[in-house]
């Protein structure tokens, strides 16, 4: 069936400039205050570009400039561009986690959407939670929209070796800490890890959920590798720009796109290039904000049918420039035609199948076909138990096989400060069988749920050759961490969740094949510890900490406030 397409008089944007009463008269001159003429606004879709860049995110320094890609090309197809400045959510500098403010940054996007004079959004982000904050919310607002992925950075250069963002400070940390790597050396990596503005550049979680927005369908094809100091990226960005005036015409509302099809060729390919841990808890609250359900145990079932056949660092062997070269998500999408629904629409107005039939594969090692997998290895797992009974998230093909199934005693943390005390100290009571816990670093609890979960190996063990050992906590990790590393504990210690209940010496098992996680207690044990156990105190006495304490999900639910969840319409704003 054939959409109605928009004409001048049914855009959205015509009850703010073409009403013949006051409150028009002032919203006319104040375009022209700012120097546009009537012809330049009156009549034409109106593109609002929501832009993350800020001088402390690096990730995003080169968005200003993409910013006037866009214009250009929205003025050039006949709509009227206006940039809208957001919360940029820096990775690098933002504390105590980014995690934190993703709902915020949401509310900020749907909320500027709805109250604006817009007929549909260009989103510029990339940065972890940008993305999936930035789709959350211009799903909620329900215009047109386009999102322009901000790309990784270079690879990373240092004595003649490659490294990649993340996945290789962990690397190398531990060799410093085990004797091997001088604090000379240690400096002069600084220089060379991160070469150009853009995001790590790693299958981490900004390259994830880049991804994770072009097999969604929400941004222009083979957009989401693209390096960001490539001049392919302002060339996307322009495409983009022109693309969105067209959608707006063709009223191609995001409803149109995301639908339960679109998410299943997500999770497969999140399988398939092992993603980050965290996408667990954005898809699912993206999902939530298109009106699709989707579960943990959804992810854990694609795990099962779908292997790892992008080698990309840090479950492979290489980086996401390499990745771009080799063909880029649409040759990815190709490998696995066979597990996708090809009809899902893309912002095009095409379905994915139009992509995968135009798409190349130039290295065929970066982007392995099926039947030569990376990694058999279940990309992700979720594990559930007396531990965990809302679940837990593992990323087994990232973590030493011999800890897949593995039973040792609890080296228990209350907090990160007396985890990161004890990791140093050299005469600690601890073996390579332990399995270390830290508490309290949920949603709640961390507040904003940290990226605390992949703990050091304590000093003592890596000078004895220990490189990953079992850590269990209610934290996330970064997407560019690696290791055996059991995250998202569900319910989160500090509201009373099980892993509360943990006491130092306390048997934990760990079965990743059967899917379990115990603490091997009694369930009345574990009721009468968690009876006399009480938090630390985490009360902000006001402010966004506060709302967010008061509202957050636990992860296994997305970590969405409550009161942004569904999809009941938002009336229009009343214009006096």
């Amino acid at each position: 069936m054939t959409h109605p397409r928009k004409t001048p008089d049914t855009l959205r944007s015509k009850r703010w400039f073409g009403a013949s009463d006051l409150r028009s008269f002032g919203h006319r001159s104040r375009a022209l205050q700012m120097g546009f003429g009537h012809d330049e606004f009156m009549g034409k879709p109106v593109i609002g570009i929501l832009n993350t860049w800020s001088e402390i995110n690096p990730c995003h320094t080169h968005l200003r400039d993409r910013a006037e890609a866009v214009k250009r090309a929205v003025w050039a197809a006949g709509g009227f561009p206006v940039e809208i400045p957001v919360m940029s959510v820096s990775e690098q500098y933002q504390k105590p986690t980014t995690m934190l403010y993703r709902n915020f940054l949401a509310m900020e996007a749907e909320e500027s959407i709805r109250s604006h004079p817009l007929d549909g959004a260009v989103l510029l982000g990339g940065c972890d939670k940008s993305t999936p904050a930035l789709i959350m919310g211009a799903c909620s607002a329900g215009l047109p929209f386009i999102f322009v992925p901000a790309g990784p950075m270079l690879r990373g250069n240092w004595a003649g070796k490659v490294l990649g963002s993340g996945a290789d400070v962990w690397k190398y940390w531990a060799e410093k800490e085990a004797g091997n790597i001088t604090d000379d050396q240690w400096r002069d990596m600084e220089s060379g890890i991160a070469r150009s503005y853009g995001t790590c550049m790693v299958m981490g979680t900004a390259a994830t959920m880049m991804s994770h927005a072009e097999v969604l369908g929400l941004t222009l094809p083979g957009a989401s590798a693209i390096p960001a100091a490539d001049a392919a990226h302002p060339r996307m960005a322009a495409a983009a720009g022109k693309r969105i005036v067209e959608m707006v015409w063709e009223d191609l509302t995001p409803d149109r796109i995301l639908t339960r099809k679109s998410f299943e060729n997500a999770l497969t390919v999140h399988m398939a290039v092992a993603g980050s841990t965290n996408a667990i808890i954005h898809l699912i609250a993206m999902a939530g904000r298109a009106g699709v359900s989707l579960t943990p145990d959804d992810f854990d079932a694609f795990s099962r049918t779908v292997p790892v056949i992008a080698n990309l660092r840090p479950s492979g062997e290489f980086l996401m420039e390499d990745f771009f070269y080799a063909g880029g998500l649409p040759a990815l999408l190709k490998q696995l035609e066979s597990k996708l629904h090809t009809d899902a629409m893309t912002v095009t107005g095409k379905p994915i199948s139009e992509t995968i039939a135009l798409a190349k594969i130039y290295d065929d090692n970066v982007i392995r076909p099926l039947d030569r997998a990376v990694s058999t290895a279940n990309g992700l797992a979720v594990l559930k138990g007396n531990l965990a009974p809302d679940g837990c998230v593992i990323k087994p093909s990232a973590a030493e096989p011999r800890l897949l199934k593995h039973s040792g005693p609890a080296l228990v943390f209350e907090d990160y400060d007396a985890m990161m005390k004890a990791v140093n100290d050299e005469s600690l009571d601890v073996t390579a069988d332990h399995v270390m816990v830290l508490k309290n670093c949920g949603p709640v609890g961390g507040p904003g749920m940290p990226e605390w979960g992949m703990m050091p190996i304590p000093r003592k063990l890596l000078k004895q050759g220990v490189r990953d050992m079992l850590r269990i906590s209610d934290a996330r990790m970064s997407g560019t961490s690696y290791g055996a590393c059991v995250l998202h504990v569900a319910p989160e210690a500090y509201i009373k969740g099980p892993l509360a209940a943990v006491r130092t010496g306390d048997i934990i098992s760990v079965d990743v094949e059967a899917r379990s996680i115990n603490v091997n207690l009694s369930d009345t044990e574990i009721a009468a510890r968690l009876a006399i156990w009480s938090p630390p105190n985490r009360d902000y006495p006001r402010g966004y900490g506060k709302m967010s304490a008061a509202h957050i999900r636990q992860a296994d639910k997305g970590c969405d406030f409550d009161y942004l969840e569904g999809t009941a319409k938002i009336p229009e704003p009343e214009i006096h």
